[in-house]
């Protein structure tokens, strides 16, 4: 398995938190208010520049307001 930050799978883990995000009609700046960090930190993991550990992925799963499973579901 690929370690890169920029294997296909995780490029796909990516666009599909950006989907969520743009279909809960939220900004990255609405993001990272709610999870406290900056714009930066949810243009970084959007981009692929920063991975993500499943702790964040469940915040921000909460902070935009979708089912963490679902996108478990569309990588598998």
């Amino acid at each position: 398995m690929p370690q890169s930050l920029f294997s296909r799978d995780y490029k796909k883990f990516c666009a599909l938190l950006l989907a969520e995000r743009k279909a809960a009609g939220l900004t990255q700046i609405d993001v990272a208010k709610r999870l406290r960090k900056p714009q930066s930190f949810v243009s970084k993991y959007e981009q692929g520049e920063r991975r993500l550990d499943v702790v964040e992925f469940l915040h921000i799963a909460k902070a935009i307001g979708f089912d963490p499973r679902s996108v478990v579901d569309k990588l598998g």
